[in-house]
């Protein structure tokens, strides 16, 4: 098994993963009962999904009572600049770095479809493969399989890739030697929390989703409370504040990003203008390919007007206007506070 240990991990290099750790199925129990506890509380927001299947979230076997082992596997998505450079700019818009390049759904799941079929050939196994989309605690199975530790602020955190990792899970019917977790690395740094503008790290390593701009830009439908849009400044889509003071960044490279990664020109800065002056058919062809599309054309509007509200720019005045009589209400509130912004 130790060989096919190492086999896997070249296997799994070769279709563009820089991490990848073993554990048992059953590592992660204490955040199965952190995360009831999380929604419990109401963190989630309204992401009812989130609630809807929880123990199979909570652990692997309650997905998938077969698995044995898990398989955690990292790709870089380190950015070349500096994602606070924009955050002054405010007539741009700032787009999280993972959605500036193509979707990284379909990356990583290729690779890992690729990689389960080999070790299926390999192994004579069943397995699983995962990213993002299923009741699958990700983050602390990664952890739990030595490929990083949970941050501050909840996010993994590897030595040689910071927390720009896109994570990959993999279950299988194999009894792998399991890797020792990755001990934690944060100290007494608070920089993460210190840097939430809306203040939605309440704990280390616990985030309110209903404070979060990432939450708020993105899963949140209505409309944005009063008490986060100047917070929110020029974020239209997700954001990176927290992860890009982290320290252990400085260790990442962009040349170790996968190149499906790598920015489009037209979504790095934005110009707010152009973004108000979009329909529905002219979001869904700008933004084909990415995963900002799932959330329509009004929610991104909406954001764009709480950026606009807060540039200050009288000469975006005449692109916020033109929302004024939306048909939807909550972007028709969104123009009528970013009228009064400015």
């Amino acid at each position: 098994m130790a060989s096919l240990k190492q086999r896997i991990f070249d296997e799994a290099t070769k279709l563009g993963f820089v991490a990848c750790g073993f554990a048992r199925a059953d590592a992660a129990a204490d955040a199965g009962e952190r995360l009831m506890q999380w929604i419990a509380e109401g963190n989630h927001g309204e992401m009812g999904w989130m609630e809807a299947r929880a123990d199979q979230r909570a652990s692997p076997q309650g997905l998938w009572p077969d698995a044995k082992s898990v398989i955690a596997l990292g790709m870089s998505y380190a950015p070349a600049s500096d994602p606070l450079a924009l955050a002054e700019v405010r007539d741009r818009g700032r787009i999280s770095v993972y959605a500036q390049g193509g979707d990284y759904h379909k990356t990583v799941k290729k690779a890992l479809k690729a990689l389960g079929r080999w070790l299926a050939d390999e192994a004579g196994c069943e397995l699983k493969v995962f990213v993002d989309t299923a009741p699958v605690m990700e983050k602390p199975l990664a952890a739990a399989a030595g490929v990083g530790w949970q941050g501050k602020h909840s996010n993994l955190l590897n030595r040689e890739h910071g927390n720009w990792l896109f994570l990959g899970i993999i279950y299988t019917t194999l009894e792998l030697e399991p890797d020792e977790p990755a001990a934690f690395h944060c100290g007494s740094c608070t920089r993460c929390i210190d840097a939430c503008p809306t203040g939605a790290i309440v704990a280390p390593g616990k985030v309110d989703a209903r404070r979060c701009i990432s939450y708020l830009t993105i899963e949140h439908a209505g409309p944005i409370a009063h008490e986060f849009r100047e917070a929110i400044g020029n974020h239209i889509y997700g954001c990176d504040d927290c992860l890009a003071v982290c320290p252990w960044n400085r260790f990442a490279s962009e040349g170790q990003a996968n190149k499906a990664f790598a920015p489009r020109a037209e979504l790095v800065a934005p110009a707010l203008a152009d973004l108000l002056a979009l329909d529905d058919a002219s979001f869904r062809e700008m933004f084909a390919g990415s995963p900002i599309k799932r959330i329509g054309v009004n929610r991104m509007i909406r954001n764009c007007l709480i950026a606009a509200g807060n540039s200050r720019d009288a000469a975006l005045r005449p692109s916020v206007e033109r929302h004024l009589l939306s048909e939807d209400p909550v972007v028709a509130d969104a123009a009528r506070w970013a009228v009064d912004r400015l």
